[in-house]
């Protein structure tokens, strides 16, 4: 392996660490095939019972996919090279989702993007008191990939049209109750933890065994917002949204139970960064959402995602806002992406049922 990954087989246990610190382990396209490699070494391999994801440092899991490199990619115009970087790790996720063997995912800190697509499709996926999780592509006017269109889906109510909209970061409550974790194991006993995995690596006792170590990590806050939270984003569009938040922080109408301020801050803070946001992400990413309620199969959802992403390689919006978030380092972009009453409402609907681009899967059938 690479400088980049790191790899060991002991005692029955196969455990794969993202060891690129200094970046926060976003992946690389290298990193991607590398680990591709590892997943397919150890499928068959009888050494290797149970599996372990981890990230190098303290800091984090992974940051998601290396946006410097994507970034080169698209100012260089090679947006055939940014597709294959993205068909590879879509099926490295999937590979890892239906693992013939458990897999162990210990989401240590920043977890977000690409790292949601190595850790939240696995059998066992770990949170600690210094998770953040997040999906976090409306940020620089792209769309939730790696499968993160089908967790969000799958969230209670209307809190993944929220989290992904927003891109909100969730705490260890946050990503158990949104259902992008099963356990929470605090930072100091994950060491003790690897260590049971080893010595009693067995494919039927991971689950078990992280149960030992399990705790409650306390309140989610998104759980305490789900009354609001489905009133607002279930509505059609992202105007009438905004235009709900609106109304539930300013009291209308008249609410039946006294006001809570927090909650009233935070609904116009929400709609205030909507209205910062690239329109064309968020009216795709809503869409994309709601069509992944539909869909059968999380591949069926990467493939989707696939579709969505091989347009947005080729466009302004994205390549502008990961320019304000690696070079500028500025979280508010610097461009004018225009409005939302501009954007086409059935443009995701669009994009996907065109099948420009060499798919995914190319023998799956179409969902």
């Amino acid at each position: 392996m690479s400088d980049q990954i790191s790899v060991t087989v002991a005692d029955g246990l196969g455990h794969v660490t993202l060891d690129r610190p200094q970046a926060l382990n976003a992946l690389s396209y290298s990193m991607i095939r590398e680990l591709t490699e590892v997943f397919e070494s150890w499928r068959d391999d009888s050494e290797v019972g149970v599996v372990v994801i981890d990230g190098a440092g303290e800091r984090g899991f992974s940051a998601g996919g290396d946006i410097r490199e994507l970034y080169g990619y698209a100012v260089d115009g090679n947006a055939e090279e940014a597709r294959d970087f993205f068909r590879a790790e879509y099926r490295l996720d999937a590979m890892i989702a239906r693992y013939p063997k458990p897999v162990v995912a210990i989401m240590d800190g920043i977890t977000m993007g690409g790292g949601i697509g190595l850790a939240g499709h696995a059998a066992i996926r770990i949170v600690t008191e210094r998770s953040r999780v997040a999906m976090p592509e409306t940020r620089i006017g792209f769309t939730p990939d790696v499968g993160g269109s089908w967790l969000l889906a799958k969230a209670p109510g209307e809190l993944g049209v929220h989290l992904a909209l927003n891109s909100r970061t969730m705490d260890a409550a946050d990503a158990m109750h949104a259902g992008f974790a099963d356990s929470f194991v605090p930072s100091e006993r994950l060491p003790h933890l690897i260590q049971a995995l080893a010595e009693r690596a067995d494919p039927g006792s991971p689950a078990e065994i992280v149960m030992l170590f399990d705790e409650t990590p306390g309140p989610s806050t998104l759980a305490l917002a789900r009354d609001w939270v489905d009133a607002c984003y279930s509505a059609p569009t992202v105007q009438e949204i905004i235009a709900r938040l609106r109304a539930f922080a300013e009291g209308r109408p008249a609410p039946t139970h006294p006001l809570d301020p927090a909650a009233s801050a935070y609904a116009a803070a929400a709609a205030d960064e909507l209205e910062t946001l690239s329109p064309t992400a968020l009216t795709v990413t809503l869409e994309a959402i709601r069509r992944a309620r539909t869909l059968p199969s999380l591949e069926d959802a990467l493939e989707q995602e696939f579709r969505l992403v091989s347009w947005f390689i080729e466009q302004h919006d994205l390549r502008e806002g990961i320019r304000a978030q690696v070079i500028d380092k500025d979280r508010s972009p610097k461009w004018s992406p225009g409005t939302l009453a501009g954007v086409d409402p059935q443009l995701a609907a669009r994009v996907v049922e065109a099948r420009v681009h060499e798919p995914v899967w190319p023998d799956r059938p179409a969902a």
